[in-house]
């Protein structure tokens, strides 16, 4: 039954993660009790042989000066409507003669759960909440003539195919789709702990953490993604479908969507653009702007659009406080050096206390309630970012930024040169940026064991679309004299 035909695949994708659970759990047991006893002394190991890193891993500050714009692959054979926007369809809805209300019915058979048990001649079988995948499946209530020609000229269709779900220990999902034309992307189902479930009489908050692009050319020495160098965009509708699914899979509405999976968002900021667009339309999926968080590693060109042409929020991957750490572990910062990065975001995010100008104050008032301040997030590496005077630095920008700092646990993964700094150290960094008065937050790592946590998505080996491994960054000269706390 069409009704029934995406949970059945989901099932089928589910039972072979289920099956090795069992036998994961048991293997991680004894594993977690043995590793529990050198955590801290490996945590805070000596740093790598940096002088010998510098010799394998020569840098290539050209590479970054230049970044191209990858190509988008779409679909011809007919029009993609998760692709189109609300405007963009009325207007497509006008050029095939057709009135532009029509949207409306397109919106809720995509967008809308259905109550589905109409093809089951049974009244013991119970009535599921579903989403329209195809056309055909619009609902009878329709013109049957509309419904024939959208059959024709168009498709539902999200242009990604079910291939693996996997379950981590903690109920974290690690969803991956095949692409029509080569390589696999992956998205995260982060739903709330067991003892996280209510709030002050609330439930928590369940989040889809969505890929923008198949793999990423930002380079950023500690994401496993960045192995992969960029092999393509996603389509607005792959995007978008990914959201979707979530929602299917996860049982009851996803509540939040971040854009922190596979890819750099802003680097693909018009398909970015139109999926934030859709997924926020109040008769639509209905995604609260609020809700919906799109991060990047400091594209200055894409930042600007997204501030002028969305209402959403907008986290900023900091993960160092000088250029010369930064430079060596986010390459990006070549182009688009700290003082440039905060300079743009201080004058969109500026504190109203330390506005001294009408012009500041002018901008503070067109900025809407959910950009009043800007996340800022930092992943923990041990002798690399975490010193006290990296804090230091970071309570000097809070004072002209309004902003939240998430301190986030490197997930470590295979061949990586980092380590993650020890808890204690994360616990005494978080507390020292509170009492100087800076609001931060410690995120817990989740999914680790399936690698469906953050950094730790795609797929480098995969030989779809495959590109070389862009270069490894020199480590700066200081760090070879640094020595650790």
């Amino acid at each position: 039954m069409r009704a029934h035909a995406f949970h059945a695949v989901v099932k089928e994708a589910l039972l072979p993660s289920l099956r090795r659970q069992q036998r994961r759990t048991r293997r991680n047991h004894r594993i977690n009790i043995a590793a529990a006893n050198h955590t801290s002394q490996k945590m805070h190991s000596s740093p790598p042989d940096l002088e010998k890193l510098s010799e394998l891993f020569p840098s290539s500050d050209a590479h970054y000066q230049s970044i191209p714009t990858p190509k988008t692959i779409e679909n011809t054979d007919k029009i993609a409507l998760k692709s189109m926007t609300r405007e963009e369809m009325k207007n497509w809805l006008v050029s095939i003669d057709e009135k532009p209300s029509r949207v409306e019915q397109l919106i809720a058979s995509m967008y809308r759960r259905r109550q589905g048990n109409e093809d089951v001649n049974d009244d013991a079988t119970p009535s599921i909440s579903y989403y329209c995948h195809d056309i055909k499946d619009m609902p009878s209530s329709i013109s049957a003539k509309f419904r024939a020609k959208m059959r024709d000229l168009a498709s539902f269709s999200g242009d990604l195919r079910l291939d693996s779900i996997n379950v981590a220990k903690d109920g974290t999902h690690k969803v991956t789709y095949a692409l029509a034309d080569g390589g696999v992307v992956e998205s995260v189902i982060i739903p709330p702990l067991p003892g996280e479930v209510e709030e002050d009489g609330k439930k928590r908050r369940t989040t889809v953490c969505v890929s923008s692009q198949l793999g990423c050319a930002m380079n950023c020495q500690f994401c496993f993604t960045a192995k992969m160098g960029l092999r393509k965009n996603l389509n607005a509708n792959q995007i978008v479908q990914q959201v979707i699914n979530a929602r299917e899979i996860a049982g009851e509405d996803v509540t939040n969507v971040v854009f922190m999976g596979m890819g750099e968002p802003l680097h693909n900021t018009e398909n970015v653009l139109k999926a934030v667009k859709i997924m926020t339309d109040p008769k639509g999926l209905n995604f609260s702007k609020n809700r919906v968080t799109v991060s990047t590693s400091g594209l200055i060109p894409g930042i600007e659009r997204f501030l002028d042409e969305s209402d959403c929020m907008l986290a900023v991957s900091l993960n160092a406080t000088t250029n010369e750490i930064r430079n060596w572990i986010m390459p990006i910062n070549r182009k688009y050096p700290l003082e440039d990065l905060l300079g743009v975001i201080r004058k969109r995010f500026s504190n109203s206390n330390n506005s001294s100008s009408n012009g500041s104050e002018h901008a503070a008032e067109r900025r809407s309630r959910r950009q009043q301040r800007v996340f800022f997030e930092y992943i923990m590496l041990a002798n690399v970012n975490d010193s006290f005077e990296d804090a230091d630095r970071i309570v000097e920008i809070s004072k002209t930024i309004p902003c939240k700092i998430n301190l986030i646990y490197f997930n470590t993964h295979e061949g990586s040169e980092f380590t993650c700094s020890n808890q204690e150290h994360i616990l005494a960094f978080r507390n020292y940026l509170l009492e100087n008065g800076v609001l931060a937050t410690i995120r817990k790592s989740r999914g680790d064991e399936e690698m469906a946590a953050c950094g730790q998505l795609g797929k480098p080996e995969d030989r779809a679309n495959w590109k070389p491994q862009p270069p490894r960054m020199k480590p700066p000269k200081s760090m070879s004299s640094s020595s650790s706390r």
